[in-house]
C-alpha cells in the first residue's frame, strides 16, 4: 500500500512520487472515481520535454474525456505499457499498478505541489 501522506499532488487530481530526480505521476483514486471506468489513456512517449501545466496526455472513460496535465517541468524517462495496455488498471490500483508516466525532474520543484492534507481539502473532503 503506498503511503499517501509521502506522495505530494496538484489541483488537478495527479499524484506524484518523487525518488531522487524521477516523478512517477498518476491521477488520484478521487480523479479515477470521478471519471469512471476507464477505458483509454494516451501518454507522451519517452523522452518528450514537459512544461508544468501543459497537457501532455488524454484519460478516455465511460462518462467523459480527461486531460492529464503536467505537474512538473523534465523529460518522459518512461511510460506505464501496462496502463496503455490495460487501461482499467487506472480505476483498480491508481496508485501503484495504475501509475502513468515517470519524468526526470528538478526535485526542488516537487516541494512547490500540494500535501495531503491540502489535497483533501481542495477535493472537499472526498479523496
Amino acid at each position: 500500500m503506498t503511503d499517501l501522506d509521502a506522495l505530494k499532488y496538484t489541483a488537478e487530481h495527479e499524484w506524484v512520487a518523487l525518488d531522487g530526480d524521477v516523478a512517477t505521476i498518476g491521477i488520484t483514486d478521487y480523479a479515477a472515481d470521478k471519471l469512471g471506468d476507464v477505458v483509454y489513456v494516451d501518454l507522451p512517449a519517452a523522452g518528450t520535454a514537459l512544461s508544468s501545466g501543459d497537457v501532455c496526455g488524454e484519460i478516455e472513460s465511460t462518462k467523459s474525456v480527461g486531460e492529464l496535465y503536467a505537474p512538473l517541468d523534465g523529460e518522459v524517462a518512461e511510460v506505464n505499457d501496462a496502463v496503455v495496455d490495460d487501461p482499467s488498471l487506472v480505476n483498480s490500483d491508481p496508485f501503484g499498478e495504475g501509475w502513468l508516466v515517470k519524468v526526470t525532474v528538478d526535485p526542488a520543484a516537487v516541494a512547490e505541489l500540494l500535501d495531503r492534507a491540502a489535497y483533501v481539502a481542495l477535493a472537499g473532503g472526498d479523496a
